[in-house]
């Protein structure tokens, strides 16, 4: 699925097409911060707190239509992305990018075409440390995200679906 560029019409009716089945549903956390309100791919997973060393490291990486999940703590004591490493993503076709933490220089990711979900924006940039981990299990806002996960973004929220149990 990593090569397909995938396309849904919302997540309200994602859900209502699946009633029942095994899709997860984040809490409403998350704002929008990029140009693109809709977006969705595989789930690339990223787990680092207050350093953003390892977010570079994969949006240099080709996307191909994916969606890096950054599991972030939670911490709203500095920013996790920024508009250089935005612009990175959107060079490298990235679909997406959630953060469980916050972003910076909020007005210049809103001219990007790129989803960006965070739960704030916050002045100050990470240090550089070098340290996390990737493509491991995470889990907040009450959903646990798989690397080849899909997920589904918009204004109504984010939606998570094994593609081995559509």
């Amino acid at each position: 699925m990593t090569s397909r560029r995938l396309s849904f019409q919302g997540t309200a009716d994602l859900c209502d097409e699946h009633p029942g089945e095994d899709l997860r549903i984040c809490e409403p956390v998350f704002r929008d911060y990029g140009g693109e309100k809709a977006f969705c791919g595989e789930v690339v997973t990223l787990k680092c707190f207050e350093d953003n060393s390892l977010v570079r490291t994969l949006l240099e990486r080709g996307g191909r239509g994916r969606v890096l999940v950054v599991d972030a703590g939670g911490s709203l004591r500095c920013a996790m992305l920024g508009d250089q490493l935005a612009l990175l993503a959107v060079k490298n076709g990235w679909s997406g990018v959630v953060i469980y933490g916050c972003i910076r220089d909020a007005r210049a990711c809103a001219e990007l075409p790129l989803g960006i979900k965070a739960l704030a924006t916050h002045p100050l940039k990470t240090q550089k440390r070098g340290e996390g981990r990737e493509d491991i299990p995470v889990r907040f806002a009450g959903v646990r995200f798989n690397p080849g996960d899909l997920l589904f973004a918009d204004e109504d929220g984010i939606v998570v679906l094994d593609p081995d149990n559509p």
